[in-house]
């Protein structure tokens, strides 16, 4: 059998899939909360079962000329770490054209790197019929992540809790969970001109952290995680205040503080960092509110010398999906 085995037969298939963006962390619950947000990425491709194929990549919208067209690139690590659990053969022997048009911004706190994991996961899985379940294509994603709170909402959509728990047999395995948030929510994110790499944001950090404040965050992810799932979404203003991460990262993203401030003075229900940042996102539930904290973070931008956009969002209930396989 060539090194190819059963993937030969995938030459030529052709999966599109859609992904939202994500918010982690949304405050205090670093590394386990997460939501998706309607702002998609797409990815089409094919495979290509030749002894030359290689990466074929074109990037449309946000990355363009910025992402690597190799194996390296999340997406490509993704499709093959999923090709190789789900099915026999040697993945690397595959090409692949790939076709992204990308709406996430780069480096910003919305987890487009989760996306284009997450949209390889899924791809991969479809091509080979969907052997896969849910549970293993988070562990594959989060892998390769590091950590589930952008690949759970990515994955499944909608507000997602995520984190490792000892299984039947004593090992540690991922749980997540996700429930819908009330549909007039909104989410006024603040996009600054500004990237921030998550390795670097996550070097800020300190190995321990005081009693109180870990204490604090429990609390508030328990009172936000409780007010969400049962429709008390004005509890958001709890889970939105951190004290683990966010003020150890104002060391490097200085501007952070007055951001968040702004906001809440304008009237938002809750607001903090998006992920490692440097998006600022900030919850409302009317137009009035969402058009006073958007002009409050651009003024404060201003104030700041931090340019920016401001995008208006939606918590999206539908995770990473398949529009189209042939």
């Amino acid at each position: 059998m060539s090194r190819l085995g059963r993937l030969a037969q995938l030459d030529g298939r052709r999966v599109v899939v859609d992904v939202p963006a994500s918010a982690a962390n949304l405050g205090a619950g670093y590394d386990c909360v997460g939501l998706a947000l309607d702002l998609t990425d797409r990815i089409e491709l094919e495979a290509v079962a030749r002894p030359d194929a290689g990466i074929d990549l074109v990037v449309e919208g946000e990355g363009a000329g910025e992402l690597v067209a190799d194996r390296s690139n999340r997406l490509v690590r993704a499709l093959e770490a999923t090709l190789a659990r789900a099915a026999e053969g040697d993945p690397g022997a595959l090409g692949w054209r790939i076709h992204m048009t990308n709406r996430i911004p780069l480096a910003r706190g919305l987890g487009s790197s989760a996306a284009a994991t997450v949209a390889g996961v899924v791809a991969a899985d479809a091509l080979v019929g969907g052997p896969l379940t849910q549970r293993e294509l988070l562990e594959i994603a989060s892998a390769i992540e590091g950590h589930p709170d952008n690949a759970a909402p990515a994955l499944l959509g909608g507000f997602t809790v995520a984190g490792l728990v000892a299984g039947a047999d004593g090992r540690e395995v991922i749980e997540a969970i996700r429930f819908d948030v009330p549909a007039r929510l909104r989410a006024v994110l603040f996009i600054p001109d500004l990237p921030l790499a998550t390795s670097a944001m996550r070097a800020t950090l300190p190995h321990s952290v005081p009693h109180a404040d870990a204490v604090h965050n429990i609390g508030a992810v328990g009172l936000g995680v409780a007010g969400l799932a049962s429709g008390r979404y004005d509890l958001l203003r709890a889970l939105t205040v951190d004290r683990i991460h966010e003020p150890y990262r104002a060391a490097v993203y200085p501007q952070l503080p007055g951001l968040i401030a702004a906001a809440r003075r304008a009237g938002a229900i809750g607001a903090c960092m998006s992920g490692a940042g440097s998006t600022i996102i900030a919850f409302v539930d009317d137009p009035s509110s969402t058009e006073a904290v958007s002009v409050a973070l651009r003024a404060q931008g201003d104030a700041d010398g931090l340019a920016g956009r401001i995008h208006i969002a939606a918590p999206q209930g539908a995770g990473a999906r398949v529009v189209d396989l042939s």
